[in-house]
């Protein structure tokens, strides 16, 4: 089958003999990581803003509620600009855009000001993944696309990872304005290296013929005439990407904006004492994010059919994910630490392989679009998550409904992607793929 040629060519292709694709991908990496630095640390910063500044927990939520409806409306605006303008202007315009909200936030002193500074936060930070994974799929072939996407991906728990460990102690000595502004910052260093790094392959001073041969060998030919963005909303993948983010992010932003809240309430913990389980729950998020990614590669120089190798990885993320309901109640901190750590780590190698389903799916001059299009629909999941979680804290004080919903929506969603996307396999969003079928 073709898949399965597609496969074995992989395993006899030879390296090349430069690696820029793989400094791309670090550059990447460390974008995504800077990224969710910057938004994670208002969930870090809760319980201190929360008891110097006065707010509620509906002021909070409303708070995340503004973050989620610009990163909505940042995502459908940008996808068709960086398919436009491409992935080196694109990424570079909304890091400083998002970079310039970060500092901002030291100014703000009211809900209403916080609210501001991260509304405009969420439109720059809208960019980080369409622009990253365009990049994939211009600097990877197919078959290394997940772990790619998987690595930078990973990014998004070293940035969570981070957060804990440099915002309390910048808090601690120089107050939590200073947290946002020293952060702020680090986007603008990776600005400068970007700037003067990333060129298309083609045009890459240091990529030898090699290294170019091998990222085309399994090219995909897009249409000579551009998707209108409009046609975009009526191919079954645009779908299936949307709905599975709709589902599944919601339980992402859960993690990252109310995980700190979490363990402050349930088991007492402060700014001081939950650096260590926070810490531990996102190096299995990392270990998921590159395994996840990893296992669907490897079922594919196996011999497996892309569409075979992704929807298993999927199952196998969205069976991890069921026991997060168990988190609510457990007896000790460390039991609930592994079951949100093994949660964490299933969210991020779904992530990965739903973002390698995009690059398998769709052309690459909208891929951008696309997922720009997901992204805002599961950042309107994140709003709705918001509201809800702010009331449900108001009224009955407790995250166990919040959880029983994330145990099952992973698998909800794979069911979804299996209905309206059969057969994973050919790149161009109208194409039936010749594979076997999962």
């Amino acid at each position: 089958m073709m898949a399965t040629q597609e496969s074995t060519a992989a395993l006899i292709r030879p390296r090349p003999a430069s690696n820029v694709r793989w400094v791309i991908c670090a550059l990447l990496f460390l974008a995504t990581t800077i990224n969710y630095i910057d938004r994670q640390i208002i969930g870090i910063l809760k319980p201190t803003l929360q008891g110097e500044l006065g707010w509620s927990e509906t002021d909070y939520g409303n708070i995340v509620f503004w973050f989620q409806a610009a990163y909505a409306i940042g995502l459908l605006a940008c996808g068709p600009l960086i398919d436009r303008v491409g992935s080196r202007l694109g990424y570079a315009g909304a890091i400083a855009l998002w970079s310039f909200a970060a500092m901002l936030h030291a100014f703000a002193r009211t809900p209403f000001g916080f609210a501001g500074a991260r509304f405009l936060l969420g439109l720059g930070e809208a960019a980080n993944f369409p622009a990253a994974i365009k990049s994939v799929a211009e600097w990877f072939p197919r078959h290394e696309r997940a772990l790619a996407a998987g690595i930078l991906n990973a990014g998004a728990n070293v940035g969570a990872l981070a957060t804990p460990i440099v915002v309390p102690v910048l808090t601690i000595y120089f107050g939590w304005e200073a947290a946002f502004i020293v952060t702020g910052l680090l986007g603008f260093a990776w600005l400068l290296a970007w700037l003067g790094f990333y060129r298309p392959p083609a045009l890459h001073p240091r990529v030898s013929a090699s290294e170019l041969a091998y990222i085309e060998a399994d090219a995909e030919v897009d249409p000579a005439v551009r998707t209108p963005w409009r046609t975009l909303f009526r191919q079954r993948p645009t779908w299936a990407f949307a709905t599975a983010k709709f589902l599944t992010d919601p339980v992402w932003y859960l993690f990252l904006f109310w995980l700190p809240d979490l363990l402050s309430k349930q088991y007492g913990l402060d700014l001081k004492t939950f650096g260590p389980p926070l810490i531990v729950i996102y190096l299995l998020a990392d270990a998921g994010s590159i395994g996840g990614g990893w296992l669907s590669s490897r079922l594919m120089k196996l011999g497996w059919t892309v569409n075979r190798a992704r929807k298993t990885a999927l199952l196998v993320c969205a069976l991890c994910v069921v026991p997060v309901f168990f988190a609510a109640g457990a007896s000790n901190l460390w039991t609930a630490v592994a079951i949100l750590g093994l949660a964490a780590a299933a969210h991020q190698g779904w992530s990965s392989n739903l973002y390698a389903i995009v690059s398998d799916t769709v052309p690459r001059s909208s891929i951008a679009s696309v997922m720009g299009i997901g992204g805002a629909a599961g950042a309107i999941g994140g709003m709705i998550m918001a509201k809800y979680v702010g009331h449900i804290l108001e009224t009955i004080g407790s995250y166990w409904p919040v959880l029983l919903w994330a145990s099952s929506a992973y698998l909800i969603a794979l069911a979804l992607i299996h209905l309206m996307i059969p057969r994973i396999g050919a790149s161009t969003a109208d194409a039936q793929p010749a594979v076997v079928p999962l």
